[in-house]
């Protein structure tokens, strides 16, 4: 859970570093807020795009298990894995 959150989260903030670096390679300053204003709401819904395409992504093109969960035991004294059957 903590893994999908933090990539939604680097996904969001991607369109902000991609323009903060434009600005600095335009050498203006990315620390003042009328650099920003004009694109902010541009860059949030593109950040939002973002997120929402992985998600999308990664629910179609995760692989699908069908059967039934065999939890972890023990069979002759050895450890079985958990597994789809």
């Amino acid at each position: 859970m903590t893994r999908a959150f933090l990539q939604g989260l680097v996904l969001f903030l991607l369109p902000f570093v991609l323009f903060a670096s434009y600005l600095v390679i335009r050498r203006r300053n990315a620390l003042v807020w009328s650099s920003w204003s004009d694109q902010s709401f541009w860059l949030a819904l593109a950040g939002l795009v973002m997120v929402i395409a992985s998600f999308l992504v990664t629910g179609l093109t995760t692989e699908r298990n069908t059967g039934a969960f065999v939890p972890t035991h023990m069979e002759n004294g050895r450890v079985v894995p958990g597994q789809f059957q």
